[in-house]
């Protein structure tokens, strides 16, 4: 290998130079820096600095033991709260009570761990990108080393296919595209040449540069590691998601701080009511004790959680068929939450399928503009004029289309009636083109025969071919940056060409040039010599990658439902830009850079990322503090990402949403939700379902809590009054076992409410307990209070012995529950339609299971011996259906005023 750099003469500056801007420096003075040559380190140099920089890997970081991670998940309000419950119900001798609940406890615990070691994993999978080998030079012999034992310095060699071992300063490139996907978020390959890139260069710009863990997609190359392990850019990426904290999500916030209330409140509730039992009313010890256990049976909704989480594997479900999966459970209510949704462009937004969108073509009266109809490299589609017609649009530009088909490797072919791409994805879009346009690629590449090519190389910015004429004749033809090829052309049209440039990158579209010219003679060989000059300038193509019309669609939603939308790319500002009017993200979005991030404060960020629709060309760290900046003003962020670059965001954000087709598995395991279309329309999909499930959750508290406060007023009026306890213990839990296990499940297979997507987004620090909600809590409970003691109190004038009387409270409160749930499921509606007459499958099934288990309790001789019930006879069962009539009767009639008044806001209901 000749030298391409001098011999060094100086030795490394450790550990400093891992912070130059190696990419903006000539690699000349990079060799020097270092301390090399192309001879490459020698085997002792090699080991010195092994020892003094560490091996070419991401450190391992200290986890916690399993026995730490496990006893962690019982350090929660929410957990004392069960067992609480557990304790109540051994007290009474409800044993498979207890064990129910104590079985949710570690269900909940065992899901927890699972997921505890998920920050973990991704680092893992990052640590898994590393290239396992690398091709170096040391001691001027080409030699083959584990990637772990690469150092500053050394000299790799880098081939089509290979991984890259380490940030590397290239010094030689040929014809040489880096896959920085990862990296970047850019589905087309970056073009690499050895010449020094701006300073301020993003990281997509920095063409001097090769980065550990992407992947060379063509030509070859050779270069001097300058970054390893935790200082390569992938590296700091794993510090970054180190650094992450993981947060609550909002339900989890939510439940957590409504059982600290809750146990406290029950705590002293019971504690003031055994001191008045004893001290006031004359209880004994045993039967004021008695009566607070009924209070805490009472008052703990011991189906609840267990509802809350099948409630959450429901929405899982029926996410899977929207093709999200969810790998932490209660990312499904958060999804509901969202507020706001940074999404990536690159096949999120857009299809990923470069289209040709418009050629400018030498024509009579100077160049034209030919639009072109179709999407993606799907080849149907057609080509018009956007001015005044000047004939066939495809003869007028024949020769531009068979430049662009010639000077081409891709291939079209379709899958499962998909047309996909083999090869560079704006070639696709020329082959489709061409189809368009009428040629048939085989006949016309068969016709013009090829007979040698120039590969592209970033050095010159070309490629060009060699083929065959119909006649046998010598045709170049060259395709290319526009500018590279109008000086081929000695820069014909005074200025025009620059201009049609000018308005393409404009509207964001990326543009190839395209000229020919023909040789006097054959050559066996198609030297440089050939094409320096003398060309014809055929035309200019823009290219695009064309918005999703599901996700056009899908943004309107959001702005419908409140959600802000922002669109955050590595793409270009101009062409991210086009994308989101194209998109509809705003009139006028506002666009910002990555270097605009970087300048900004934290305080000015937030007002940045507030105002701001579109972010380009930013890095893993613009990413991440955007997300903060946004989760600072109270927004619920959903994050969407596919590389490396993107995994820290992920982690950070409210809900992290990867990529399934083209994600890398560090943005998977960063994420809590995994998209199998890759689809952005999917995502507002979710977040529709996931206002669903938020929605059933708290109808099943809007029932659940109601019901039992009934219950313990009851027990809390009895003794204040001094009266006789309307159930006993038992009967209290038997009520909300059986009511939990059938009408409060019901409601967690509850279908979306109509209008559900033109709410607002509910506010992250809001609490469990809306004002409405609480209201519903007081006056429903007042409501089965009244009705208890007033069938009680019937029962008891009419000379019925207590234990009927305790019978026909139970039915009329299960009744009333009944007739509450039918209420209940339209929080935002009337409930008096067929819709919600009829019910559903769920509700249905529910009723008839709750009705069979209270008339076996009622008349079912080995129930009657265990809760101490009696038969209630035919018109005392018409009665208590009659009060659960009127409850509903009432119940709706002050959802109508309530409505009608506007006492309550649309997200308090």
């Amino acid at each position: 290998m000749p030298d391409a750099v001098p011999p060094a003469t100086v030795p490394p500056a450790s550990p400093a130079f891992h912070t130059t801007d190696w990419h903006a420096i000539p690699h000349e003075e990079a060799a020097g820096r270092l301390g090399v040559s192309t001879a490459g380190l020698t085997p002792e140099q090699a080991q010195a600095r092994l020892a003094e920089h560490g091996p070419n890997a991401l450190p391992e970081t200290a986890g916690r033991s399993p026995l730490t991670r496990l006893m962690a998940q019982f350090n929660s309000a929410l957990i004392y709260f069960l067992l609480a419950g557990a304790a109540a119900a051994l007290v009474l001798g409800h044993h498979v009570d207890a064990g129910v609940i104590i079985a949710v406890v570690l269900v909940n615990a065992l899901v927890g761990f699972v997921q505890e070691g998920r920050a973990e994993q991704a680092l893992r999978a990052i640590r898994d990108m590393i290239s396992p080998h690398a091709n170096v030079v040391r001691a001027s012999r080409r030699q083959s080393v584990e990637a772990r034992e690469l150092v500053p310095g050394d000299l790799v060699l880098l081939e089509a296919g290979d991984r890259v071992p380490a940030d590397t300063r290239l010094f030689r490139a040929r014809g040489m595209l880096i896959d920085e996907a990862i990296l970047t978020g850019e589905s087309v390959a970056a073009a690499k040449n050895e010449a020094p890139a701006a300073r301020d260069a993003a990281l997509g710009d920095r063409h001097s540069m090769a980065f550990s863990g992407t992947t060379v997609a063509a030509g070859q190359g050779a270069g001097f590691v300058v970054s390893t392990g935790p200082h390569t850019q992938i590296g700091r990426i794993g510090r970054l998601i180190a650094d992450v904290e993981p947060l609550a999500t909002p339900l989890l916030r939510q439940v957590d701080a409504f059982a600290r209330r809750f146990t406290w409140l029950a705590i002293a509730s019971a504690a003031a009511l055994f001191l008045f039992a004893v001290a006031v009313r004359g209880y004994g010890w045993t039967d004021a004790l008695m009566a607070v256990v009924a209070l805490a049976v009472g008052a703990v909704p011991e189906g609840l959680p267990a509802v809350i989480t099948i409630t959450l594997a429901i929405g899982v479900r029926r996410m899977a068929s929207r093709n999200a999966v969810i790998r932490r459970l209660p990312a499904v209510e958060t999804l509901g939450a969202t507020s706001v949704i940074c999404s990536d462009k690159t096949g999120t937004l857009t299809r990923n399928e470069m289209t040709a969108r418009r050629l400018v073509v030498a024509a009579e009266g100077g160049p034209g503009e030919i639009a072109v109809s179709g999407i993606g490299y799907d080849p149907d589609g057609g080509l018009n004029w956007s001015g005044a017609a000047r004939g066939d649009p495809a003869e007028v530009a024949a020769a531009l289309l068979r430049c662009g088909l010639l000077c081409n490797d891709a291939h079209l072919h379709t899958e499962n009636g998909v047309w996909r791409a083999e090869g560079d994805p704006m070639e696709g879009a020329l082959v489709a083109l061409a189809v368009k346009a009428g040629l048939n690629p085989a006949l016309e590449r068969g016709a013009f025969a090829r007979e040698d090519e120039i590969p592209f190389d970033a050095a010159y910015r070309f490629m060009a071919s060699l083929n065959r004429g119909l006649q046998g004749e010598a045709l170049v033809f060259v395709k290319g940056a526009p500018e590279e090829l109008l000086k081929l052309s000695g820069s014909p049209g005074g200025g025009v060409w620059e201009a049609a440039l000018a308005r393409a990158a404009a509207q964001g579209e990326r543009v190839l040039g395209f000229a020919m010219k023909r040789l006097a003679g054959a050559p066996k060989r198609l030297a440089f010599d050939d094409v320096r000059e003398g060309f014809d300038f055929l035309g200019l193509i823009g290219f695009i990658d064309p918005p999703r019309p599901e996700a056009i669609a899908a943004i309107a939603e959001c702005r419908s439902a409140g959600i802000a939308v922002k669109m955050i790319t590595g793409d270009h500002a101009a062409t991210a830009g086009a994308i989101a009017c194209q998109l509809g993200l705003a009139a006028t979005p506002e666009v910002a850079t990555g270097v605009e991030v970087d300048a900004a404060s934290d305080g000015n960020l937030v007002e940045l990322a507030r105002r701001t629709d579109v972010f380009a060309r930013t890095s893993p760290e613009n990413k991440l503090r955007i997300v903060r900046a946004l989760q600072s003003t109270g927004a619920v962020v959903a994050m969407t990402g596919d590389g490396v670059n993107d995994a820290p965001s992920l982690k950070q954000a409210d809900v992290g949403i990867a990529m399934g087709h083209k994600g890398t598995e560090a943005a998977k395991q960063a994420a809590e939700v995994v998209l199998l279309d890759d689809n952005f329309a999917s995502i507002v999909a979710a977040v529709k379902e996931g206002r669903t499930v938020y929605d059933n959750i708290r109808k099943m508290i809007a029932w659940t809590l109601p019901t039992n406060g009934g219950e313990v007023l009851a027990v809390v009026g009895a003794i204040l009054f001094g009266l006789a306890m309307p159930m006993s213990a038992a009967q209290i839990l038997w009520i909300n076992l059986a009511t939990s296990a059938t009408l409060g499940l019901a409601l967690a297979f509850e279908p979306t409410e109509p209008g559900i997507m033109q709410r607002p987004p509910r506010p992250a620090r809001a609490g469990l307990l809306t004002r409405f909600m609480l209201w519903r809590v007081v006056f429903v409970s007042l409501l089965f209070t009244l009705a208890a003691f007033a069938i009680y109190g019937q029962a008891v004038w009419r000379g019925q012995e207590m234990e009927m009387a305790r019978t026909m409270v139970v039915n009329t409160l299960v009744v009333m529950e009944i007739f509450y749930l039918f209420n209940v499921r339209f929080l935002h509606m009337t409930s008096i339609t067929w819709r919600a007459a009829l019910g559903t499958p769920a509700v249905l099934l529910a009723l008839a299971a709750i009705v069979a288990a209270q008339l076996a309790f009622t008349y079912l001789p080995v129930m009657q011996a265990v809760f101490d019930t009696r038969p209630v006879a035919l018109l005392d069962g018409v009665l208590i259906v009659a009060v659960g009539v009127a409850l509903m009767i009432v119940l709706e009639l002050e959802k109508a005023l309530l409505r009608r008044l506007g006492l309550f806001a649309a997200s308090d209901m």
